[in-house]
């Protein structure tokens, strides 16, 4: 296949606008200042934001690109074919409607919406222990890019569906074609079929593809970016309940306080019991969620009572939570996934109390750097740790619902939980 071939077969203007000026080594604001564009207008219409470039853009674009002959044929036809193929292709396919508002990830949206449109990652999972919000994430994803650059969404729930939708692979195939889509495979902890992921990409140009999982599976060309619970607000806001309601895991915990017990406002009063229960539960979305579905027969300062004096399993009442399940039970399972070794390397970060960092974390193990660091990312990935705010580097802490599983701390007798 010759260069020109090459180019005709990509997905678009955009990705032929992209690889013209990667190939002359330009970068998006230095072709923007030559075209007289701005870097917006470039960096949109490269990740298929702008779907119809205007007659006179395209000729700025040649111009600036230097394309003459044959190439700047096959460029400004490839503009025409885009507008074309917008006027009369049929309508992209919608993602699932999400059943509750997202609060709290406007920066993880934003990341992950430009992974995906605008930097081109073509394969992204987003991992993380269970009850952080990955499918709530991603749905929002999804429906940003379905509505803002009308991409279709192929959604497959593969908890339920053991990616059964997979296994139809021509059809598959043929109903992506050329456009651009997002393949959401939600819930692969049993893996995906790369093969199947390798046949789709080379089919379907347009492709990007995005999965959930407690723990990812390594793929190659992925990218892995592990979901954190959401930011817990420190002891210095807990008498400032202006502050504290802007903090993200508070803010979740009052949107579900509030929609329970209408008319709800933390004063100054209860204002440090919300926060130290946001604190208790790790900024975690389905613990706020199942501690909220409480609070219609016990208060705030009840329900961190609850936490701090005995075993809650942190289980839904009988009747609510949309069939949220027991957030003790994730827990337990991602411990249950873990090697021995990441296992004793928990336990022994567990202990210390505070946060620490790498460095630190290779003194309390005892064990070659690399190997601890190496168990360090998977316990990341899996979502036991989080990396917290620090002014000397990338600080990390354990979960104060995984110290209760671990027996350390200041809650050993949740130790024999499974």
């Amino acid at each position: 296949m010759n260069g020109v071939q090459a180019l005709r077969s990509t997905e678009g203007f955009g990705e032929l606008l992209r690889i013209r000026r990667e190939r002359v080594g330009l970068t998006q604001q230095v072709l923007a200042d030559h075209a007289t564009l701005s870097v917006r207008a470039i960096r949109d219409m490269e990740s298929g934001r702008v779907q119809r470039p205007r007659q006179e853009t395209v000729r700025l674009l040649a111009d600036a690109l230097r394309l003459e002959g044959r190439g700047r044929l096959v460029f400004e036809a490839a503009a025409r074919r885009q507008t074309l193929a917008e006027d009369t292709r049929e309508e992209p396919t919608a993602p699932p409607v999400a059943r509750g508002a997202i609060v709290g990830r406007e920066l993880e949206v934003d990341v992950l919406a430009d992974a995906l449109a605008v930097h081109g990652d073509r394969l992204v999972t987003v991992a993380g222990l269970g009850g952080v919000g990955k499918t709530r994430l991603v749905l929002e994803v999804a429906r940003r890019l379905h509505l803002a650059s009308r991409w279709s969404v192929h959604w497959i729930d593969c908890g339920r569906q053991q990616a059964a939708g997979l296994e139809r692979r021509a059809s598959l195939a043929r109903s992506i074609g050329e456009r651009p889509t997002l393949l959401v495979l939600d819930g692969a902890d049993a893996g995906v079929d790369t093969p199947l992921l390798d046949e789709l990409f080379q089919r379907c140009p347009g492709l990007r593809v995005l999965i959930t999982a407690r723990v990812p599976q390594s793929l190659p060309g992925g990218q892995v970016i592990p979901l954190a619970p959401l930011p817990a607000p420190g002891p210095d806001l807990d008498h400032d309940p202006v502050a504290l309601a802007e903090v993200g895991a508070v803010r979740l915990l009052l949107s579900h306080l509030r929609r329970l017990r209408p008319g709800y406002r933390l004063g100054a009063e209860e204002a440090p019991t919300v926060a130290a229960l946001c604190r208790q539960l790790d900024g975690l979305p389905g613990a706020l969620e199942l501690v909220a579905s409480w609070s219609t027969v016990l208060s705030p300062r009840q329900l961190l009572a609850w936490l701090t004096d005995g075993p809650f399993h942190l289980a839904p009442p009988q009747a609510g939570c949309g069939g949220r399940g027991d957030v003790g039970a994730a827990v337990g399972a991602a411990l249950d996934r873990l090697t021995l070794g990441q296992r004793d390397l928990l336990e022994r970060l567990a202990a210390e109390p505070g946060d620490w960092s790498g460095e630190e974390a290779v003194r309390f193990s005892g064990r070659p750097p690399q190997e601890c660091l190496a168990a360090l990312h998977e316990l990341l990935a899996s979502g036991l740790i989080r990396s917290v705010p620090a002014r000397d580097g990338v600080r990390f802490t354990v979960l104060n619902l995984c110290r209760r599983f671990c027996g350390t701390g200041v809650h050993p007798e949740l130790a024999t939980v499974s």
